[in-house]
């Protein structure tokens, strides 16, 4: 079988899709469900655009990652400018990623008209580019923006543009259809020519959604010799998005049987829904192979003949990519799926059959609320624990309740204050505690951490990282039930929690008292009632 290397810009051009913002957090997160998946490089952004992504390279355990490596994006010097003298290669070069894509442009409309430059200037530009870097420590991926559309308007200067960043050193040579207005037959035929022309090089696909046949012409250019695929998780990217790397993969090991991230391959469906959730997404049900509905069958002709022989109504066995097939009238949950997810708890094993059923029965339940407990490990373990009667005692919910005031200080300056109230019972101690904050959810966590910190001090280190809010009924308007998530750490630890409520402030409160539970557990707090694990 022959290999495909998977390259993940999610963190860039997806980053681009209209609705993302991630933050430094976010992009660590995904970098490390990515490297789990088995991806071979990912782009965790342009070193130099934004404060977050200067952080983010400078916060990656890189010695940790198991299967990716990390690449830096960049462009070409500019017209005109030495490369020791080019913010933009300076900025690469000092990034801790060893590896540094660059685009170029090799449409000559883009050079004269984009650039302003000529068209030797331009492949100036990239030799001097790459050899720069290479000359600085770095691998170079060179990407050919334009590169298709380019090339139907003048191949010669095109194919020119590839052999000049294969002749400095460019390790690949990725050729862009930027517009993603080709289609497959043209991506199959030009991508041949250029494997045929430049037989030593290593070429690879990126291509856009914007005719909805990215996943197409990436396995047209695959087909004719490329070596990597470059895509988004979930399909995200700048305008319509770029290839999906959640059908990708499938399509090029289960269907045309290339080598890509063998036996990972099944950890395909949590990883984009734990993304989608990381990245404040709805997931689109009727997805390809990760979708809620790929595997979904109704009453009828297709649910009887799938229970007969599942491949009278299924291309793949679901559990391929670590989906479950589904009965819509008769809900059948996967236990395949939550016995992968109860493998990796912390705090409870050897969990029976009989346990898991339980399990099932009450994630229906709560999933049917609203809960998603793929981007909110920690809920997901105290949920075990509440189901199997193992969870710890910490302290006893009374009650809350939350005000807010409006001061006016001028005719254009107003502040709102926040007051929270919560009574709570440890052991035979009820505990009436009152706090300001910067809003209901701000007073809240307070008001909370105030009323245990004298029997938990340990609350003192628990911090709320971020906060993300969910609309999950658009057409209930106001009244629309909320999903809060919110990421919690000690200054070691991070774990998430999410919460649930028509009430944001009762959904926040859910997450924040989840959070703190969690927080005691991971620091061996020893529960007022005796611990069954």
């Amino acid at each position: 079988m022959r290999q495909i290397e998977i390259y993940d810009t999610t963190l860039r051009d997806g980053a681009q899709s209209e609705g993302i913002n991630y933050s430094v957090s976010d992009k660590l997160k995904i970098i490390k469900k990515l490297d789990k998946l088995g991806i071979h490089y990912i782009e965790a952004g342009w070193p130099g655009a934004n404060p977050v992504d200067n952080e983010v390279f400078d916060a990656i355990d890189y010695d940790n990652l198991k299967n990716a490596q990390i690449a830096a994006f960049g462009c070409t010097r500019k017209p005109n400018v030495k490369e020791e003298d080019d913010n933009v290669l300076k900025m690469l070069v000092n990034s801790k990623a060893k590896v540094i894509t660059i685009f170029g442009k090799s449409w000559d409309f883009q050079v004269t008209e984009a650039l302003n430059t000529t068209l030797e200037e331009n492949l100036n530009m990239i030799k001097g580019s790459i050899t720069f870097l290479i000359q600085n420590g770095k691998r170079v991926f060179f990407d050919c923006e334009h590169f298709f559309d380019g090339f139907k308007a003048n191949p010669d200067y095109a194919l020119l543009v590839a052999k000049t960043a294969h002749k400095a050193g460019a390790e690949r040579i990725i050729l862009c259809d930027t517009n993603g207005g080709c289609i497959n037959n043209e991506i199959y035929k030009i991508t041949k020519t250029v494997v045929e022309a430049i037989p030593e090089a290593l070429i690879g696909i990126h291509a856009h959604n914007d005719s909805e046949l990215a996943i197409a012409n990436s396995l047209a250019s695959v087909d004719a010799g490329a070596y990597q695929v470059h895509g988004c998780i979930n399909g995200y990217g700048e305008r319509c998005g770029n290839t999906n790397i959640c059908s990708l993969i499938p399509n090029l090991q289960l269907k045309k049987g290339y080598n890509v991230i063998g036996d990972n391959i099944s950890k395909l469906y949590n990883t984009s829904r734990q993304i989608a959730e990381i990245s404040n997404k709805s997931l689109n049900a009727s997805m390809p192979y990760v979708g809620r509905s790929a595997f979904a069958h109704k009453a009828g002709v297709h649910a009887s003949g799938v229970r007969k022989n599942s491949q009278t109504y299924e291309h793949i066995d679901p559990s391929l990519v670590g989906n479950t097939r589904r009965f819509l009238i008769s809900d059948q949950a996967g236990s395949a799926s939550i016995k992968e997810r109860l493998d990796g708890l912390k705090f409870v094993q050897n969990i029976s059959d009989e346990d898991i059923k339980k399990i099932i029965n009450e994630i229906k339940k709560l999933e049917w609320q609203g809960f998603a407990f793929e981007g909110a490990d920690a809920s997901f373990e105290i949920l075990v624990m509440k189901v199997l009667n193992k969870q710890p005692n910490f302290f006893n919910i009374l009650g809350f309740r939350v005000i807010g005031d409006t001061i006016t200080l001028s005719d254009v300056n107003r502040r709102t204050i926040s007051e929270a109230s919560v009574k709570i019972q440890i052991e035979d101690e009820i505990i009436h505690t009152v706090s300001e904050g910067d809003g209901p959810v701000n007073a809240l966590d307070k008001a909370l951490r105030k009323a245990i910190v004298e029997k938990y001090p340990e609350v003192l280190h628990f911090k709320l990282d971020d906060f993300k809010v969910r609309i999950l009924d658009s057409k209930a308007a106001t009244g629309a039930p909320v999903r809060v998530t919110i990421e919690s750490s000690d200054g070691i630890h991070k774990w998430d929690t999410v919460g649930v409520s028509e009430n944001i402030i009762e959904a926040s409160y859910g997450a924040i008292v989840d959070s703190i539970y969690y927080g005691l557990i991971l620091q061996g707090t020893k529960s007022i009632e005796p611990a069954n694990f």
